[in-house]
């Protein structure tokens, strides 16, 4: 098993019995989305165990080599062209390792939350389809599905059973409302539960959004 990734963490509150994992943005860090601890209301909720993570630093070939925070290469504006294979299942490793240290610490997978934005929305997807469990589930933000070809032989029938919450900005110019779509197809094709909400906003989050992603929490840690 790799090195875990270095993190941060809060607790909601002493003794958490849930988690949720929270992967960051190309070229942004764990600090991203510390601020959604605040924002979120965990209003009626047990303890929660917020982890973000921060990536490796790599050269990411879309910005001309510059070596930065990334889960994985982009090497065309294009997402679907030269997927970096390589770099996601590496990643993928470093999320499974986090999760089994929730678990160590006395999480059931059944209560942890995978969530990403962006590159963290693809590594979000990467990890929980081939989870070997049901997790409390998978939180996609501003991103999509990698590997798109392959999810149908390599997802584990435990992954059917774990909520999706999609949301994405029809105004979005970095990841595509189309590409966004067309993911959400693929996994509603195969059967996912896939709660999908869009909103006109360009590559970010806003007020709706967190209300939305605080009832689904609500929903699914109750």
């Amino acid at each position: 098993m790799s090195d875990l990734l270095q993190n941060i963490e809060i607790e909601s509150a002493p003794n958490p019995t849930a988690s949720v994992i929270w992967l960051h943005g190309l070229g942004a860090d764990g600090n991203d989305f510390v601020p959604m601890v605040r924002e979120l209301d965990l209003q009626g909720l047990p303890g929660i165990r917020f982890v973000f993570p921060h990536a490796k630093q790599m050269p990411v070939t879309i910005n001309g080599g510059y070596m930065m925070r990334a889960w994985y290469d982009i090497s065309v504006a294009d997402l679907t062209r030269r997927e970096d294979e390589g770099g996601l299942r590496d990643s993928q490793r470093d999320v499974e390792a986090l999760i089994a240290r929730e678990k160590a610490r006395g999480i059931p997978a059944s209560r942890i939350i995978l969530a990403g934005f962006s590159q963290g929305c693809a590594m979000t997807l990467q990890t929980a389809l081939r989870h070997p469990e049901k997790l409390a589930g998978m939180l996609c933000l501003s991103g999509y599905l990698p590997l798109g070809e392959k999810v149908a032989h390599e997802r584990t029938e435990e992954s059917i059973d774990t909520p999706i919450f999609m949301a994405h900005g029809r105004q979005d110019g970095v990841v595509p409302f189309l590409r966004a779509e067309q993911s959400r197809a693929i996994l509603d094709g195969l059967g996912y539960t896939i709660e999908w909400h869009d909103y006109p906003m360009q590559h970010s989050l806003c007020f709706e959004e967190v209300q939305d992603i605080s009832a689904w929490m609500k929903k699914v840690l109750a």
